[in-house]
């Protein structure tokens, strides 16, 4: 469990599952943020360990959005659908570079070579926060996503979460070959006249034990959901992301 404190609170955690830690593997989340002066950029990936290298595309679509995020002037879902597109082209160049292993066995081998074709999927949540600044720029917050990773909204320790609506659909992510696939990105974006009292908490699905806490969850408590020692382990890879202003 780490922290950052400038304008913003950033407190973040990652774990592998279980699995995944006995077979040396890779986990299949990615997490980013950037604090520029009164702006917060972040994403939050969750891989879709069905699809082929579901770790490739957590990073490469994370890395592609928080890049966007710092450079974009004006946030939209229309740009950000073009954005989501170019890194699907961009991906898939990159990944069809990717060779099954020659001593791998061949009826694997096929089914591997089937899932590279059929590309790599992630579920995504970002967005930027700005700060109110003193020359009459007005805060906002502005977020987006696909597939079924939490996204939670305090202030003044009441939960705003409702304004999302019921959109967090696992069938819903984004995929190398295709960029959004079973919907479009879900947008929220509000205006923040009021500097302080807010928390934004996100997760991937490995740390659902979250999910009926309402209450600001200290540094150890999130460590022990990260240990697991309950269930022998994480049963999924998690992701804990958490932003105070």
């Amino acid at each position: 469990m780490s922290s950052i404190k400038q304008d913003f609170t950033c407190r973040y955690a990652y774990g592998r599952a279980a699995e995944t830690v006995m077979l040396s593997e890779k986990g299949q989340d990615y997490m980013a943020f950037a604090i520029d002066g009164g702006v917060c950029s972040f994403v939050l990936c969750d891989g879709v360990g069905l699809s082929y290298r579901g770790d490739f595309a957590s990073r490469f679509l994370g890395r592609g959005l928080l890049a966007w995020l710092r450079n974009c002037s004006e946030l939209s879902q229309h740009h950000l659908e073009r954005e989501l597109q170019a890194l699907a082209t961009a991906s898939s160049q990159e990944s069809d570079r990717f060779e099954v292993k020659d001593n791998t066995p061949q009826l694997l081998k096929e089914v591997l070579q089937e899932k590279q074709r059929l590309g790599s999927e992630a579920m995504y949540i970002c967005g930027r926060i700005e700060q109110p600044g003193r020359f009459q720029r007005k805060g906002k917050l502005w977020l987006a996503w696909q597939g079924d990773s939490r996204l939670r909204l305090f202030n003044q320790h009441m939960e705003m979460s409702s304004r999302f609506g019921d959109n967090f659909r696992t069938a819903e992510r984004w995929s190398t070959r295709s960029g959004p696939i079973g919907g479009k990105p879900h947008v929220y974006e509000c205006r923040l006249d009021d500097l302080t009292g807010y928390r934004l908490l996100m997760y991937s699905d490995g740390l659902n034990d979250l999910d009926p806490i309402c209450d600001w969850v200290p540094d150890d408590q999130v460590q022990v959901l990260m240990n697991a020692l309950h269930t022998g382990g994480l049963e999924d890879d998690a992701s804990f992301l958490e932003i105070v202003w």
